[in-house]
Formats: structure tokens, C-alpha cells, sequence
């Protein structure tokens, strides 16, 4: 049980189908924030009263996530996130461990700085993107302004957590809490942190309900990304600096070289 348990207990569902037509929000503002899960209770209490929870399979609550990162050798979608270019991409399989589900998703920069995430149901080797991936990750690419035809794209990170997802009927946006990470390189190595939690407001405007109740406990967003900060800890010799404070903050360890 973690701490998220005991207050997500109370709140009344919504089902996955009835969220999705609600808050797909495939095109949104993202803000990410990383706290101790000490701190959790605290965030959930202060939600408002009609939050709803996401409940699936006769009453769960939490479900498990992992995400098969792909990029090039030379780690260009990487590179383009820690130096801020306009133009960047992440692409990943994503499996919902809990009903077995695949999917290949997209990720992009929209206008102002939005997230522009696009999918596909997949199937196959998840180590290796098969066709019908790859022709989709180039045309969507390609109208995000990337051209992607002389890329060759490899596995280059692994995560794993649990989440659970919060829906606000009055603003039609989400939160999404993250615990139990692990970040796993293709090698093997492995960093797991379970007494840090990744929550996300997902909203289609500046500024939610949530992200004020966060900012009010003194939790501000900070560029926390499941790839590029995973990638950072684990891969000391690749450029870090955007990602720097929050390794220093939550993993000082890593940046010793010392993971699990």
C-alpha cells in the first residue's frame, strides 16, 4: 500500500471510457512535479470535493505502467529535449500492465508549448519497431516538421510505475500520480526510487485547481521527464544540465554512480 491508497479510497469513480470522452486531452498543457510520497496526503486532501478517481476491473484504483522508450544511436530525440529545441519527439511503446494492453505513442510540441501525444494499438517484438510503427512514426513526424527517413530507432530505456488518476469535472483536466519508479537501461542497469513520486497536472489551460494547491504547499513544476531524467542518472556521460537540479535534489545517489 502507499500513501495514495488511503485517500483515493474515498473518492467516487469514473470509468476509463467515460474519462477519455471527458478528458482525452491528447493536446494539453503539461506540468510535472516531483515530491516525496510522504507528501501525497497531504496534495490529495486539499483536492475539491468532486474529484474523481479512475477505477477499473471491479474496483482497482492503480494500475501498472511500463514504457519502452526508442531513439536513435545517436540519441537525437534526447538531445533535442535537454536542449530545448522546438522541434523534438519521445516515442515509446506503452503497456497497461494490468489489462494487457499495447499501444505506440508519439509524442511531439505543439503550439505555446502544449504536448501533442498521438497512438497507435501495437503489437509485436518490443524490442524493435515493426512496420506499420515506424511508417506511423515518420508520417507524424513529418507533420510535426521532423523529418525522421534517415533515422534508425533502437531501444533505449525502460520504465516501470504505478499511477493513479484523478479527473476534475469543473475544468475537464487530470492529475496523475506515479510511484514505485524504475528507469532499466537495455544492459540491465537499473535505477528504483520508491519514496519519490511524479505527479502531472494535465490540463488544456494555463494553471489548474491542482497546480494551485501544489504551488500553495510549496511544490513548484520542474522539468522532470520518466526519459530524460532517467537517461541523465543512468547515462552520466550525456549532456544533463536541464535535468541537473532534480537529480541533485531526488537522486544524489546517481550522480555518484550509485544504482541498483
Amino acid at each position: 500500500m502507499t500513501s495514495v491508497d488511503p485517500v483515493v479510497a474515498a473518492l467516487p469513480p469514473i470509468g476509463l471510457d467515460e474519462l477519455v470522452e471527458r478528458a482525452g486531452l491528447l493536446t494539453r498543457l503539461d506540468r510535472k512535479y516531483m515530491l516525496p510520497v510522504a507528501d501525497l496526503p497531504f496534495v490529495l486532501a486539499g483536492l475539491d470535493d468532486d474529484v474523481r478517481v479512475l477505477e477499473m476491473g471491479g474496483g482497482q484504483r492503480e494500475f501498472g505502467y511500463r514504457s519502452v522508450y526508442f531513439d536513435t544511436p545517436e540519441m537525437d530525440g534526447y538531445l533535442a529535449a535537454a536542449r530545448r529545441r522546438r522541434r523534438r519527439f519521445k516515442l515509446r511503446i506503452r503497456t497497461y500492465l494490468d489489462s494487457g494492453q499495447h499501444f505506440f505513442e508519439i509524442k511531439t510540441r505543439g503550439p505555446r508549448g502544449t504536448t501533442v501525444k498521438q497512438r497507435i494499438p501495437y503489437e509485436g517484438d518490443f524490442r524493435r519497431l515493426g512496420g506499420e510503427a515506424r511508417t506511423y512514426a515518420d508520417t507524424v513526424l513529418a507533420e510535426a516538421g521532423i523529418n525522421s527517413g534517415g533515422f534508425r530507432f533502437v531501444p533505449t530505456l525502460t520504465t516501470f510505475y504505478r499511477r493513479t488518476t484523478l479527473f476534475f469535472p469543473a475544468t475537464g483536466s487530470r492529475l496523475t500520480v506515479d510511484t514505485g519508479l524504475t528507469w532499466t537501461l537495455p544492459d540491465g542497469t537499473a535505477l528504483r526510487t520508491d519514496d519519490r513520486a511524479i505527479v502531472e497536472t494535465k490540463s488544456g489551460r494555463a494553471g489548474s485547481g491542482a497546480d494551485r494547491l501544489l504551488w500553495s504547499l510549496g511544490h513548484r513544476p520542474c522539468p522532470v521527464s520518466k526519459y530524460g531524467t532517467g537517461l541523465a542518472a543512468l547515462r552520466p556521460e550525456l549532456p544533463a544540465n536541464r535535468w541537473l537540479p532534480v537529480l541533485r535534489r531526488h537522486f544524489p545517489t546517481a550522480l555518484h554512480g550509485s544504482l541498483v
